[in-house]
């Protein structure tokens, strides 16, 4: 398009003639194109040859520019030009073409299809993608997603960027050098099956993560307000005769009570001075039996993480009919 261009009108009947080289740039038509009956746009680039009649078909702002109710620009080479992104009119031109038109699959390209009709006041288009969206959203309310951890980057950021608070289970079965006792694989399975179903439950107010790369072979973290506030680590180590022994614990009540009071977090009601104090009673009225939690006290009683182990060293000397246990600070 030439650098330099004046303004001129266009006459009712037809759109204006090809200007002579070194003449006029583009031309502003006020007058509109209904004398038209074929209409060339060049919309952000992208070029379209379609009908005034076509562009008439629902009163919006193309037909207001066919009636010359505003203003529109013609380059030299006869295309009126659109100052906007043609990705997504071709849908907004065959809609009004055929009073239909099927929508794409990608949620965001669906609410950029919106924009596009809401910015040219097709009214039938808008109906159309709210339509889709609200039937998307009754779809996908009963889903449950649960995201997997990839790396250490994507964990922080995710629970630092989420407002509701976080349940992470971290289980990683193949980092492990010693053999498992003979409950551990049922409870392992226990441990994943509860997560699934408290993903179930708090669906909506809990966002519940899997973790298969971390150290723990079996360990449960709740953050709230994008930090740890607890953590529930249910394997230990057993030291059998000659050899030692992997022991996973299922300790279903203390994981159950951790999730409930990760719930006070939700809505940003932890950060209140109320839900401080619920969370010290919480802590305080927990009382574990000794060996069995530890906290953290490196940030003043704000930053406290209450750290739930089962016992780490076990000591079994079998001997005769008994068993004795032997437990290591």
């Amino acid at each position: 398009m030439s650098a330099e261009a004046s303004t001129g009108s266009l006459a009712l009947e037809s759109l204006p003639a090809l200007p002579s080289p070194g003449g006029v740039g583009e031309d502003k038509a006020g007058g509109g194109l209904a004398g038209s009956k074929y209409v060339k746009l060049n919309v952000g680039g992208s070029l379209h040859y379609t009908t005034v009649q076509t562009l008439s078909k629902e009163d919006s702002l193309l037909s207001r520019m066919c009636s010359g109710g505003m203003e529109v620009t013609i380059d030299q080479e006869g295309w009126v030009v659109l100052d906007r992104c043609g990705r997504h009119f071709g849908v907004v031109l065959n809609f009004l073409r055929d009073g239909s038109v099927p929508l794409p699959e990608s949620q965001r390209e669906l609410e950029e299809v919106l924009m596009e009709a809401q910015y040219y006041r097709v009214q039938g288009l808008i109906q159309h993608c709210l339509a889709a969206l609200k039937r998307r959203s009754e779809c996908f309310e009963g889903l449950c997603r649960i995201p997997m951890i990839t790396s250490a980057k994507e964990e922080q950021r995710m629970i630092a960027s989420c407002r509701k608070p976080v349940v992470k289970l971290q289980n990683n079965r193949g980092n492990n050098k010693y053999s498992y006792t003979s409950n551990s694989d049922d409870n392992l399975l226990k441990n994943i099956e509860l997560f699934d179903k408290l993903g179930l439950r708090f669906n909506g107010r809990v966002l519940f993560v899997k973790d298969v790369l971390g150290d723990e072979i079996c360990c449960w973290s709740f953050y709230g307000e994008g930090r740890k506030i607890a953590e529930v680590c249910c394997t230990s180590i057993v030291y059998a005769t000659e050899k030692k022994q992997t022991k996973v614990e299922f300790p279903e009540a203390r994981i159950f009570e951790e999730t409930l009071n990760i719930l006070i977090y939700e809505n940003g009601r932890g950060s209140g001075p109320g839900g401080l104090a619920l969370l010290e009673s919480g802590a305080a009225s927990s009382s574990p039996g000794a060996g069995q939690s530890e906290e953290d006290g490196g940030g003043g009683g704000d930053r406290r993480v209450r750290r739930i182990h089962v016992r780490r060293h076990i000591m079994h000397d079998e001997r005769g009919h008994g068993l004795q246990t032997v437990y290591k600070d």
